[in-house]
């Protein structure tokens, strides 16, 4: 390196040292310095341009930052800040274009998007500000790792894009309310679809934790009319919920914490249920082992259950359950361990107050409806009430797979098990 090269490298690390130091006084008279020796120094404007700004120099923090920004036209930083001196003298127009640069420099600049967001809000556009600040919210990091300012301009981002996709949603149902009027039947499906173009909901995939079956629909609350039986089961409701009170009467203690991890295990959104009696559980089915003696103290249970498609897979599957929820206690979101497999709910005691969402679609359980749901979707249940919330919980084939496939995937299932034994 010469001579020269050694002293501009040497007054540029002692300015960036003074301004980590916070002292900006310093750091500016020096890179003043290293801008004497040599004016065409990319950092040495931008950081003079950026101290400008912070000392309220505006006009000259717009002629050093422009100088940068065409010295750099592959760094954001340089347009982004001469975006913020043209707003505050007022430049619309040249703010607009400085932002413009910094995002084809880099379109992941969130801190661009933004400000472009605020200025097109600004400007009484909110419909493109929504769509500008709804990409900046899909790459924004964790707001506790955002300035104050940023911070700030997240938080109406998201209130703007809220907004804008209620609006959004009213318009698109007033739009569609006469078409859809000829068409009689449920249309869930599209109105997911509907919700999810409009942001008002986002898509759920299926997540499982221990195997995933290519091919399988992700559907977070299956259609009743797929699953006949499920009347002959809900018709049972009165008798399996007094079988359920005469076991839990006679004997809570033997309903065990459902989240039983052992030591050493980690536990993540679980630590506050693990070996909780808050989530408690009597098993008549637990990894596809029939508990006979818990069955024969609820015979009418077993027989309803007995009628059900459970899974069949050794080792594994089913599992049944009474499944008991104390009050104002919260199972967090999770996801279970495969797709081949999908949960029935059957509510026997359901206080006010008790909720259950799966992906996208929150539902309040009614005494004697039953459910089918995909349990490898994100779903978490609650009991904000004062009294016990109790389910019959039931694993039941997927019905999408065929009896070849279940055979496989059974026989798959313990080769692992064998394997890892």
């Amino acid at each position: 390196m010469s001579q020269s090269g050694s002293a501009l490298s040497e007054l540029a690390a002692r300015a960036r040292a003074a301004m980590t130091a916070g002292r900006p006084a310093e750091a500016a008279q020096l890179w003043s310095q290293l801008l004497a020796l040599a004016p065409d120094h990319p950092q040495a404007l931008f950081h003079s341009g950026q101290l400008a700004l912070h000392l309220g120099d505006t006009a000259k923090a717009r002629m050093l930052l422009e100088r940068a920004a065409n010295l750099s036209p592959k760094d954001p930083l340089p347009p982004l800040n001469l975006a913020i001196a043209a707003r505050r003298l007022k430049d619309e127009a040249a703010e607009a274009a400085a932002l413009d640069r910094a995002l084809a420099a880099d379109p992941y600049c969130y801190p661009a998007l933004l400000l472009k967001g605020a200025m097109l809000d600004r400007g009484n556009q909110p419909r493109q500000a929504a769509r500008i600040y709804k990409d900046a919210l899909a790459i924004l990091p964790p707001d506790d790792t955002l300035s104050p300012d940023l911070r700030e301009q997240a938080v109406r981002a998201r209130e703007l894009v809220a907004k804008n996709a209620a609006e959004m949603q009213a318009a698109l149902e007033a739009e569609l309310a006469p078409l859809r009027a000829q068409h009689a039947g449920a249309l869930d499906r599209f109105d997911q679809c509907r919700d999810v173009a409009t942001g008002a909901k986002k898509i759920y995939t299926q997540q499982p934790t221990v195997l995933h079956y290519p091919g399988l629909p992700a559907i977070q609350f299956y259609d009743k009319a797929d699953f006949p039986w499920l009347k002959a089961l809900e018709a049972k409701t009165d008798v399996i919920r007094d079988e359920f009170l005469k076991l839990y009467h006679e004997d809570a203690a033997g309903f065990a914490p459902y989240v039983d991890h052992p030591p050493g295990t980690p536990v993540n959104q679980w630590a506050e249920l693990n070996h909780n009696p808050r989530w408690s559980a009597a098993h008549l089915w637990r990894d596809g082992k029939r508990d006979d003696a818990v069955c024969a103290r609820v015979p009418e249970t077993t027989r309803a259950v007995d009628a059900v498609p459970k899974v069949t897979i050794p080792n594994f599957g089913p599992t049944v359950l009474f499944s008991a929820l104390a009050p104002k206690t919260r199972i967090p979101a999770h996801t279970s361990s495969t797709n081949v497999r999908l949960i029935v709910h059957l509510p026997l005691i359901v206080p006010p107050s008790c909720g259950f969402r799966v992906g996208n679609e929150t539902r309040e359980w009614k005494v004697g409806e039953a459910w089918v749901f995909d349990d490898t979707i994100e779903h978490e249940a609650w009991n904000d009430s004062d009294q016990l919330r109790v389910i019959l919980m039931i694993d039941i084939w997927n019905p999408h797979l065929s009896e070849a496939e279940r055979a496989l995937v059974s026989a798959l299932l313990n080769g692992i098990r064998k394997y890892n034994a």
